[in-house]
């Protein structure tokens, strides 16, 4: 278990924080940039601060405080101009850096008024990337933005769904060392939801874990199991999906679990999928955005079973269901929960990097190590994958079978609009990919 102390320290994002700290160092995701299609201004709340993001009328982006320092109305409603966003309220013009270019009554007035230039309005960093807006809250200089390798495959279908699930990030984070969960949550329980669902053809046998392990390394940790019917010898250890330290899951594609505030997590499913034979995607492909539902009871109070028969409902079922935030002074943690263990230790000594003027795990500033970051994942066999062995051809295509990710029933992968929509392509496994 842990103290109070600590749980607050391991929780609490907001600013002022040590954990917010930490998070400042790093870019999240804050949007789909489809989703600016629509309508080209949006309401994002991040590490416990409310914004806007908008895209002005030339394409650029930006993110800014929710609230005009005028008069505090909101830019939700602002007005995208050649350059910035303008107030509905009384006109005032902010770029990007939050500096203040137009104030139209006060020039009317007095056309060499320099009021202006004394008004900023706060704003952060925002860049796209693999169809995703990044935003960085934290100190200059700013990091770069590091290009995980899904990001940069070309020749690929690619969708994004996301949710805000009520729950605190680390009980979602502390979710990717846990993988005995996976033959219980979603191999027992799912069997039963299938049941439930009156579909016994989608049940299976679940191979249960027989050994775990954890290992640091240079971008989180990596986890390694054996399962039954393995032999239990060093060759047999199979490594899972990476942690990619401090809120990205590999599993397939990606997860990255973005803390709104203290008790609620922006969470992403990120992707890709390889095109029918002989087909070239084009590099301007629309990326689709959808919405992935949150499971919760019915208005009997019953569980939704509809919405609990692929992982990522299951998963956020029993994410939520810990509380707000989950209350680790009464857990009582066993031999499968060594991977937390380390995990919540990794966070502290961050933290205590930040504290010392330090850079944290995965801040790059070298653009060489930023560009293409191959992330280690599995094939059926338990063989390893890293650099060199990265599921792409020398154009950086995808190689048939590792352009992705989950089963159609697997993930958030239900939902997905290319699985939907596209002849001719399949979400396809890793299992599939030939060893190196």
């Amino acid at each position: 278990m842990l103290s109070k102390a600590d749980n607050e320290l391991l929780t609490r994002v907001g600013p002022g924080t040590q954990m917010g700290d930490l998070m400042r160092r790093y870019w999240h995701p804050i949007a789909a940039l489809s989703q600016l299609d629509e309508n080209p201004t949006k309401k994002v709340r991040v590490l416990g601060e409310d914004l806007v993001l908008y895209r002005d009328r030339s394409g650029n982006l930006g993110l800014v405080a929710e609230r005009c320092p005028h008069r505090q109305a909101s830019m939700l409603y602002g007005v995208p101009e050649a350059e910035g966003l303008r107030c509905a309220y009384h006109g005032w013009l902010f770029d990007a850096q939050g500096r203040c270019l137009q104030q139209p009554y006060e020039e009317a007035e007095d056309p060499d008024t320099t009021f202006r230039d004394r008004v900023r309005i706060k704003a952060y960093r925002v860049e796209a990337c693999g169809g995703l807006v990044f935003a960085y809250l934290g100190p200059e200089p700013a990091p770069l933005l590091p290009k995980w390798d899904l990001l940069g495959l070309k020749n690929v279908y690619r969708d994004i769904g996301a949710c805000v699930i009520p729950c605190n990030w680390l009980q979602i984070m502390e979710n990717s060392v846990d993988p005995v969960h996976a033959e219980w949550l979603h191999g027992y329980f799912s069997n039963y939801v299938w049941s439930r669902l009156g579909k016994p053809e989608r049940i299976r046998a679940s191979r249960a874990h027989r050994k775990i392990g954890f290992d640091v390394y240079e971008y989180g940790i990596i986890k390694r199991r054996v399962l039954e019917g393995d032999d239990e010898s060093h060759a047999a250890w199979k490594h899972g999906h990476p942690l990619v330290f401090p809120h990205l899951l590999k599993v397939g594609g990606f997860q990255w679990r973005v803390p709104v505030d203290d008790h609620n997590t922006l969470h992403f499913w990120y992707y890709t999928y390889a095109p029918a034979a002989g087909v070239q995607v084009p590099e301007n492909e629309p990326i689709p955005y959808y919405d992935v539902p949150v499971p919760g009871p019915d208005e009997k109070g019953l569980p939704r079973w509809d919405l609990m028969d692929a992982s990522s409902g299951q998963d956020i079922a029993m994410w939520a269901t810990q509380g707000a935030i989950a209350d680790r002074t009464t857990e009582i943690l066993g031999r499968s929960d060594k991977g937390l263990v380390l995990y919540r230790r990794l966070l502290k000594e961050n933290m205590e990097k930040v504290a010392r003027g330090e850079d944290p795990m995965n801040v790059f500033r070298d653009p060489a190590k930023a560009a293409n970051i191959v992330l280690h994942t599995e094939d059926a066999s338990g063989r390893s994958r890293f650099a060199g062995a990265s599921g792409k051809k020398a154009d950086d295509s995808p190689i048939p079978g590792a352009a992705n990710s989950a089963g159609r029933v697997g993930g958030a992968s239900k939902y997905s609009p290319v699985l939907k929509n596209r002849e001719g392509v399949e979400a396809v496994t890793l299992e599939t990919v030939p060893a190196k």
